[in-house]
């Protein structure tokens, strides 16, 4: 076992934890799983989060102090946002084809839908919204009685308690102007910033103003202040060293606890939760892969010619391991640096501007899933959305994705912006909740992926990659040496 890549034993501690949540609720123990396991899973997300805050902050102020020339700062800071933009673009559109090829919320059988679609024009009639498509199924005599009977429930099953939670999250983003979002970056005390994982944006923000401003001194007073922030950078890198030592463990808890909440003390309700959202999380999962598999390796092959197709994965696959099974790109930050440095060959100074703020603002997996949720959600409810509605669904999940926090989850809480931008029930996401967890760990791979990716087209266009020198055979580099 000591010879195995880490990326190895990741994965045999991955499915060791889903066989021992499934045998354990068989025999009736997922209360030990919980209560015994589990916590060692999120001991290992909260070492990870403790790391990545103050390894972006570092890492950045460090990268952009060693750059040296404002304007080589300015230049890459614009090509690297732009290709991320264009990225997200990309897998937008590559979800609203898949849903509207597959048509996965078509699928589910039709008196259903008739219901949804009565539910959903209740709830459009009772908030004041415009139906959609003009259609009026309750002003319509064959489905009358039909509509009576659901309009009579006292609450839509749907509004249970963590949607109304989640609404809570989203309501100070109401009354705001349409610059807030520029407002937010900027932090009014960066100390709070430090202590919300939520707040990432402000802490890259200072970072790089800091950074920046130090360009700007006299060299023999920034010096000191350089050095102490690259000796910093290397104690944290040092703990990440540390913790991956022992995340096959860490990884083993996290899947066993994930799945034994699922489950319950009933394998069945694992299989009936996936039965019914299987079609939707197909089309999800298919254009998450087709992403992972094709779009970034074409990205990469058209402007790096010097990263084969297997090196990428091979040198990405410990980082696209830990994604998987953490479900959080700025949990995972700390090792996409080391791989994209060690394995890739991308300079630090590249790697530590590039790769912290794509942690962030870079959410080509969230995106491509609120596409397809948000046109799934619509074929289930028998609504038509337009071609211009389909295209506000682009340009609010580009934005969205921006603000989503790097965590697990948070893709669900910009679903909700989403879904109010063309007028539809927030509260459906409830819909999707059983499966977001599966799917959520798919996305983080897309994000960690196209992360590498773009990181990799800068450091080339900087003339800061060493790929062959790094995959030489005199020198090879393992996560686990």
């Amino acid at each position: 076992m000591k010879k195995l890549a880490l990326h190895w034993k990741i994965i045999i501690g991955m499915v060791l934890g889903i066989i021992w949540a499934l045998v354990s609720s068989s025999m009736g123990w997922s209360e030990f799983t919980i209560d015994w396991i589990d916590p060692f899973g999120t001991i290992f997300i909260n070492l990870l989060k403790l790391i990545a805050v103050p390894l972006v902050l570092f890492s950045i102020i460090s990268g952009v102090a060693n750059i040296g020339d404002p304007s080589s700062l300015g230049r890459m800071g614009g090509k690297t946002l732009g290709i991320y933009l264009l990225t997200t673009i990309m897998a937008i559109s590559m979800g609203l084809l898949l849903v509207n090829v597959v048509k996965p919320g078509k699928l589910i059988d039709e008196q259903s839908r008739i219901d949804n679609r009565i539910s959903y024009e209740i709830w459009a009639d009772a908030e004041g919204y415009e139906i959609k498509d003009g259609i009026n199924y309750l002003k319509d005599p064959e489905f009358f009685e039909r509509a009576q009977e659901i309009s009579s429930l006292s609450k839509s099953e749907l509004e249970e308690v963590s949607v109304a939670d989640k609404m809570e999250t989203v309501k100070s983003r109401e009354d705001t102007t349409p610059l807030q979002p520029l407002v937010d970056i900027v932090p009014s005390n960066f100390f709070h910033s430090l202590s919300n994982n939520g707040l990432m944006l402000q802490i890259i923000f200072f970072a790089i103003f800091f950074g920046v401003c130090l360009l700007f001194i006299p060299s023999v007073k920034a010096k000191p202040v350089i050095d102490l922030v690259d000796s910093i950078n290397e104690v944290f890198l040092k703990m990440v060293d540390i913790v991956m030592q022992a995340a096959p463990f860490f990884v083993f808890a996290l899947l066993a606890g994930v799945v034994s909440k699922m489950a319950g003390n009933d394998i069945g309700k694992v299989v009936e939760i996936f039965k019914g959202l299987s079609w939707y999380s197909l089309t999800v999962l298919g254009g998450l892969l087709f992403m992972i598999f094709v779009i970034y390796p074409m990205i990469l092959k058209l402007f790096v010619k010097k990263i084969p197709y297997s090196g990428f994965f091979k040198s990405m696959s410990p980082a696209q391991t830990l994604a998987f099974s953490t479900s959080s790109s700025a949990a995972t930050l700390p090792v996409t640096m080391e791989c994209v440095e060690q394995n890739l060959g991308v300079n630090k100074k590249i790697s530590s501007f590039v790769l912290p703020i794509g942690a962030t603002v870079n959410m080509d997996g969230t995106s491509l899933y609120q596409a397809v949720a948000v046109i799934f959600l619509a074929q289930m409810h028998m609504i038509d959305l337009t071609l211009g509605q389909q295209v506000t669904v682009v340009v609010t999940a580009t934005l969205a994705s921006i603000g989503s926090a790097a965590v697990p989850s948070a893709g669900l809480v910009m679903l909700i912006i989403v879904l109010g931008s063309v007028g539809l029930n927030p509260a459906w996401i409830a819909i999707i909740f059983p499966v977001d967890r599966i799917l959520d760990m798919f996305r983080t791979v897309v994000n960690v992926t196209g992360d590498a990716t773009v990181c990799s087209i800068i450091a080339d266009g900087e003339n800061m990659l060493d790929y062959e020198e790094k995959n030489s055979p005199t020198e090879t580099f393992d996560l686990d040496s």
